[in-house]
């Protein structure tokens, strides 16, 4: 069976709605308010007008000037794209040097570093989805796995959704990778993946576990820069602009 949330766009592979996820005070998340994706130079015409359809107004583009530059598509006159460089590659190298010589970069235990030490970072990416003009928001990275993956922990995390369904729902990104990278022409890299957090005693899930319970959010909250009225937005997912 489908899954509900799935975003059905000609030209995405991990797309998805980000409602009807448990709240811990009871509830879910509304649908039809925040989305996440992997890139969306892919889409075609009818892909985009899925996501017209789906209420998106707003897209949060997660890459590197280098990326976004690269793109190739022409995206619609009603669509609002804001970037935020979520990686700060060039902002914080001394941070990014020993995953890279790792490779450790494509693994979730990266995830709780960055949101510890670049808040800033993940907090600027929070601040565009709160403000950005009415409708549906979607935010995506390269393969809506990493970046993506760290916003959406914190996102969810300060819109009180239960812990096991931000795990949950960052898995279903690992359950659509094969496909995603298939229809680009890139073999599985999953077992690769998986190696590289066995050799630090750990799993994919397991790494993601880690950095969700590592995730003190009274602390990133005090130094992400964003403010009483952008937690507002992201507890309620933007109800005042539904």
């Amino acid at each position: 069976m489908s899954d509900p949330r799935t975003l059905h766009a000609e030209g995405l592979h991990n797309g998805r709605d980000l409602g009807g996820l448990p709240l811990w005070r009871g509830g879910t998340t509304p649908s039809g308010r925040l989305f996440r994706s992997e890139g969306v130079d892919r889409l075609t015409a009818a892909g985009w007008q899925a996501l017209f359809d789906a209420g998106i107004r707003t897209i949060v583009d997660l890459r590197a000037p280098s990326e976004t530059a690269k793109d190739t598509g022409v995206r619609p006159d009603w669509l609002t794209t804001v970037v935020v460089d979520h990686d700060g590659l060039d902002a914080a190298p001394s941070f990014w040097s020993a995953y890279w010589e790792t490779g450790l970069v494509g693994t979730p235990l990266y995830y709780g570093p960055h949101l510890d030490e670049l808040p800033e970072r993940t907090g600027e990416a929070l601040r565009a989805i709160a403000r950005a003009e009415p409708g549906g928001v979607l935010f995506h990275c390269a393969g809506g796995r990493d970046r993506t993956g760290i916003v959406a922990l914190a996102l969810l995390t300060i819109a009180g959704v239960e812990p096991e369904a931000v795990v949950a729902d960052h898995l279903v990104t690992v359950e659509n990778a094969p496909a995603l990278l298939a229809s680009i022409g890139v073999p599985p890299n999953e077992g690769k993946i998986e190696a590289l957090c066995a050799e630090h005693g750990t799993t994919v899930e397991g790494a993601f576990r880690g950095a969700l319970d590592g995730f003190d959010v009274d602390r990133f909250v005090g130094r992400s820069g964003l403010d009483a009225d952008d937690l507002e937005a992201l507890r309620t997912f933007r109800e005042h602009l539904a």
